[in-house]
Parts: structure tokens; sequence; C-alpha cells
């Protein structure tokens, strides 16, 4: 049966749903730190920045097609809101459908242009042969990470958050233990990193593929039914494409920023790299609760709960600030022992120390942004954060970059352009909050 987020405590159902989550997440970003920590503890400063400063495009790359599951999220929680199990169907194997084909597109695309890529980035000799490797191996297995994503968050539109951590438990432990057996006993560098991290994606992804082929819902997969419904399609698409375009463009901004970093050398890059993992685990209560709201609000928008709606984007908004912001202040008090975790070198650690202590007691601003932008998706209005997002966290770290980062070769410009650009952000979404009227607004999916 499908777990409806339209009935029940508010409070119950939010936190119920985003847990799961965020113990997921947790353990899922324990896919690219355990290799960071592995590679940096074995293999050196080299290999860790290798590792950990790729992060930026495997996000660019991989964060588009994760929008267009996004989307597909916010339909499918629609008609299941609806109580329509024949367009539900539909629109889940039209999902599939599209993982099937970014899949192909990711692994075929992603090997091609790694080189090109990390040239274009200025990556650093010592370190460009390590990150070439590494990413040439991640992408040839990314059908793994695609998939996951993509039918997991058809078990999470349904209000499903239960069987996704239990599955992720799973994937990341595996993936710690193949990361110590190739690094640290079959001495594999850093592909045997990569190929720890792809083996674990595919185990997850076989565990959601067997979940949704033999439940008992409306969500059921069927190989015999899996094609483009023309109209579902659309749906996912108008949903799923704005947020696909704003990921994808903001990674392109980090990735920019990123560049920047190179200039200042493999320490530069090894403490800035762990500085953004821990930033990854600081996130997670964010990411679980974009996660819950955004199914909270599509099912109840299509359920046309519109006080239920209000009351749930009212206390989502308030616990992510407030969680996030307590997170914030453990990290910049303990940031030089947790850089140490990945790598003890005074350099490396004054780098990732200095960036993490700069962005930390600003992680509120992130999570009002980040909340506020999903609660939008779930209303149905996928571009608006798109257009936020893209001139905030965009455009305006371009424009700096391109004035004030070539008149000045400071590091700190690259520490401070995130608060900043989150300060605007949280800036405009205050404004268009206050002017949403959810009974007003036609729900078409």
């Amino acid at each position: 049966m499908d777990q409806l987020l339209t009935q029940g405590s508010i409070r119950r159902k939010i936190i119920g749903f985003a847990i799961p989550i965020f113990v997921g997440y947790l353990f899922q970003q324990l896919y690219n730190t355990a290799d960071s920590l592995i590679v940096g503890n074995f293999l050196g400063e080299n290999a860790l920045a290798a590792v950990s400063s790729n992060a930026a495009f495997i996000y660019l790359f991989v964060g588009f097609f994760m929008g267009f599951a996004t989307g597909a999220g916010v339909v499918i929680a629609r008609h299941i809101g609806a109580n329509d199990p024949r367009q539900t169907s539909l629109a889940v194997h039209t999902t599939v459908a599209m993982g099937l084909a970014f899949s192909l597109l990711v692994s075929v695309t992603g090997v091609a242009v790694t080189p090109v890529i990390l040239t274009w980035m200025g990556t650093p000799q010592e370190v460009y042969v390590e990150s070439c490797k590494y990413l040439r191996v991640y992408f040839a297995g990314g059908t793994g990470l695609v998939m996951y994503n993509m039918l997991v968050g058809i078990l999470q539109a349904s209000g499903d958050s239960h069987h996704p951590l239990i599955y992720l438990v799973v994937s990341s432990l595996v993936n710690v233990a193949l990361d110590l057996l190739f690094v640290a006993v079959f001495h594999m560098g850093v592909e045997g990193a990569a190929y720890a991290t792809i083996i674990s994606q595919f185990l997850s992804t076989a565990l959601v593929a067997a979940r949704l082929l033999r439940i008992d819902s409306s969500i059921r997969v069927d190989p015999r039914k899996v094609r483009f419904d023309p109209e579902n399609l659309r749906f996912i698409v108008r949903n799923g494409l704005p947020t696909a375009l704003q990921a994808c463009v903001i990674d392109l901004s980090n990735l920019l920023i990123q560049s920047y970093i190179n200039g200042f050398g493999g320490l530069a890059m090894a403490g800035i790299g762990a500085s953004t993992k821990v930033e990854g685990f600081a996130f997670l209560p964010v990411t679980a609760f974009q996660m819950s709201l955004t199914t909270f609000v599509s099912q109840n928008m299509g359920a046309k709960q519109y006080d239920r709606v209000r009351r749930g984007i009212r206390f989502g908004l308030l616990c992510a600030i407030a969680i996030i912001e307590l997170i914030g202040a453990v990290v910049f008090v303990f940031a030089p022992q947790i850089i140490a975790l990945f790598n003890r070198n005074p350099g490396v650690v004054a780098f990732g120390t200095g960036r993490a202590r700069v962005c930390a007691l600003f992680y509120c601003l992130v999570g009002f942004s980040h909340v506020a932008s999903a609660v939008m998706r779930g209303l149905g209005k996928p571009v608006t954060p798109m257009v936020v997002m893209l001139t905030c966290w965009c455009a305006v770290r371009i424009l700096v970059l391109f004035t004030l980062g070539r008149a000045v070769h400071d590091i700190r410009l690259a520490f401070w352009i995130y608060p900043f650009t989150w300060t605007l952000s949280c800036a405009v979404y205050v404004v268009l909050l206050k002017r949403i009227h959810v009974d007003r607004i036609a729900v078409k999916a």
C-alpha cells in the first residue's frame, strides 16, 4: 500500500519521513567520504586531492539527471495524493524508462569528457593522472548511481523512506569494506576506491529494484510496461527540467570555484575538498527535510488539503534551520580535528579549517534556501527556485570570480563567496514565500 502523508499528525509525518532519509543519506555520504578518508591516509595528499576535489565535477554531471528524478517524484506523489492508480503506474514506468536512457548517457559521456574537463579546470599535473583514473572508473559505473536515484525517488514519492534506508546501510557498509580491501590490501590506488563505490551503487540499485518489482502497490514496476507515456513525460520534464538546469548550472559555478582553488596547489585542493566532505554530512538534515517537504507538499496539493500544506511548510522550515545551525556551531568549534581525520598535513588542515570556519555559522542560510526551494517544487513551481538559485548561486558567483577573482589572488575569496550568495537567496525567498497562496495554485499533475 502507498503510505499517504495526507492524513495524521503533520509533525509526525514530516519527521517520520525525514529521519530515515537523513540516516540513509548519512550512509550514502560514506561512499565518497570513505574514499577520501582511506585514500588520504593510505595514499597521501595528492591522491586525496584527486578524489575529494572531483566532487564538483561529479555533481555537475550527475546532478542534471537527478533533477529529473525530483520532477518524477513530484508527479508520482501528486497522482498518489489524488488517488489515481492508473496515472501513478504510467508515471512510474516513464520514470524507469527515463532512468535507463540517462544511465547510458552518463556512462558514455562521462568517460569521454573527463580529460577535457580536468584540463579546463587547471588540475595540477601531480593530481591530474590520479583524478582521471578515478573519474573514468566512476562514470563507467554511472548506471548504478543514476538508476538508484530514479528508483528510490519512486519509493519516496509513495511515502516510503524506510526501505531506502535499509538498502543504503547495506551498500554503504559494503563500500567501506571494499575500500579497505581494494586500497589497503590489494593496493589498487584511487581506481580501487572508485571500484568500491560503483559496486556498492549497483548493489543498492539491485535492492530497490527488487522491492519495486514485487511490491503490492500502485508503484509496482512491471518490466513489460516500461515505456514513455507522453502526458506523464511532459509533466516530469516540466517539473524536472528546471530543477535539473538549476543543479547543473550551480554545480558549474562550483566547478569554476574549484578551478580557482586549484591555482593554490594540492594542499589547498585536499584541505578544501575535505571541508566540502564535512559539509556533505552537515547538510544532510536539510536534504532530508527537502525530500520530506517536497513529497508532503506534493501529496497534499494533489489531495487539495491546502491548510495542511501551509502548516507543514512552516514546521519544516523551522526544524531545518534550527538543526543545521546547531551542526554549524559544532563544525566551527571542532573544524581542525575533523579535517585532520582526512589528512594530518598542517597545510591541509589549515586550508580546510579556514574554509569550514568561514562557512559553518552561516549554515542556517543554506537550510532556509534549500528547504524553500523544495517547497516551491512541491507546489508545482519549479521555475521559481531555478531562477533564484541561478541568479544568486550561479550568476553572482561567476561574476565575482571573473572580476574580483582576477584582481585578487586570495583563497579567502573562495571561502566567503558562499555565505555571501546564501544571504542573497534567503532574502529573495523570504519575499516569495510571503506572497504565496497555496489554495490559488492550479494542480495540473
